[in-house]
């Protein structure tokens, strides 16, 4: 497949709300394929579709050690469980490259997605995973991690990105 250039803060580009797939077919298999060889290449361990200028439901991730587990999550949806139950993790970004920020969320989430073939799956992720997930779904959702941020830091943040 191929790599794909990654979009970076401020593009606004980023800000746009990806459509579901509705045709699961060879082209799919073929976006999920370039989008984990992108991720891998940029050695970062999620990727939304709207990161690399495709704007569908699309997620790959791969948080294994060995970098051999690939996951893929079509038309990725969550319900928070429990609000009161957090996680702060500190986040990075392929598409703020260099910036590594704490960040709060919901630990107890309730997730639906499908798979490459259009088969339904539900889970309550835990964890890392459920950091990533709702990270890579804010993409979709044209949100990023600067969001999250004070306005102060996420204006020094534009200022360093657009140099």
């Amino acid at each position: 497949m191929a790599i794909l250039k990654v979009l970076t803060f401020p593009d606004p580009k980023l800000r746009k709300v990806a459509v579901p797939v509705t045709k699961f077919d060879k082209s799919l298999e073929n976006i999920t394929s370039s989008m984990l060889e992108t991720m891998y290449a940029e050695e970062g361990i999620g990727l939304a579709a709207t990161q690399v200028d495709i704007h569908e439901r699309i997620i790959v991730m791969d948080l294994s050690e060995e970098r051999n587990d690939p996951q893929i999550f079509i038309n990725p949806e969550f319900k928070i469980l429990n609000d009161k139950s957090l996680l702060s993790f500190n986040e990075g970004c392929l598409s703020v490259p260099g910036i590594t920020e704490e960040i709060t969320r919901p630990d107890s989430i309730y997730l639906t997605w499908q798979d490459i073939k259009g088969d339904c799956h539900e889970a309550e992720p835990s964890g890392l995973l459920t950091v990533c997930i709702q990270h890579e779904i804010d993409h979709l959702e044209g949100k990023l991690m600067v969001d999250y941020l004070s306005p102060l830091k996420r204006d020094r943040i534009r200022k360093k990105a657009s140099k």
